[in-house]
């Protein structure tokens, strides 16, 4: 999959260094991997959700939450934000 951007991965994880490994490894496996459904992509990512168009990805333990768009149809993945749980509780990324 082609991954937009990178970058939002290395801001997130230069306010949270120990972010840096699992976000380095959800890159990983999701530019290596080419998930044409949401089904799919649960079978790598089982605790991955689908809120409303976007899809949420536990990060580092449960820690973190990565926002993507993911279209399957193009093989993108959109990184929209990456929280810390608590941030994400707040659901202030949903407006």
């Amino acid at each position: 999959m082609h991954i937009i951007s990178r970058k939002t991965l290395k801001q997130f994880w230069e306010q949270h260094p120990d972010s840096q490994s699992a976000l380095s490894h959800w890159y990983k496996i999701v530019e290596k991997t080419n998930f044409s459904t949401f089904n799919e992509l649960r079978q790598t990512f089982p605790s991955a959700d689908k809120v409303g168009e976007l899809i949420v990805f536990n990060i580092g333990g449960n820690k973190y939450r990565l926002i993507a768009s993911v279209h399957f149809n193009r093989s993108k993945v959109y990184i929209l934000q990456v929280l810390t749980h608590a941030e994400y509780d707040k659901e202030e990324w949903k407006k």
